[in-house]
C-alpha cells in the first residue's frame, strides 16, 4: 500500500510554532479513516494513491487558508508495486534485523 510522507511549514508568522496547523492536518486524515503516524518532523499516511493525492491537497489547502501568506508542503510518497506491504511491515522489518 503507498505511503505519503507529508510535512506542512508556515512561513511569515508571528510566531515559530505551527502545531496548530499539524493539527488540522491530522483531523483531515483522521476525517478520512486513514492510516497515519505523526512524527516529529511530518505525517506518515497509509491509503490508496488517489486517496494519498486527495488528503495531500486538503492538507495544503487547509494550511493556506488559516492565515499564513506562505506554506511549503513537502511531499514524499513510497509506492511499492512487487509486493504487499504497509506501515507496520516496514517497521517490523527494521525491528526484527535489530534484535
Amino acid at each position: 500500500m503507498p505511503l505519503l510522507d507529508i510535512s506542512i511549514t508556515p512561513v511569515g508568522t508571528d510566531s515559530t510554532s505551527f502545531s496548530s496547523e499539524v493539527i488540522s492536518a491530522v483531523r483531515k486524515v483522521k476525517g478520512k479513516d486513514l492510516h497515519y503516524d505523526v512524527t516529529p518532523t511530518s505525517t506518515i499516511i497509509e491509503g490508496d494513491l488517489e486517496q494519498l493525492w486527495q488528503v495531500a491537497k486538503d492538507i495544503h489547502q487547509e494550511a493556506i487558508l488559516s492565515g499564513p501568506n506562505r506554506i511549503i508542503t513537502n511531499i514524499r510518497i513510497d509506492h511499492r508495486k512487487d509486493k504487499k506491504t504497509d506501515m507496520n511491515h516496514q517497521i517490523d522489518t527494521v525491528e526484527n534485523a535489530l534484535n
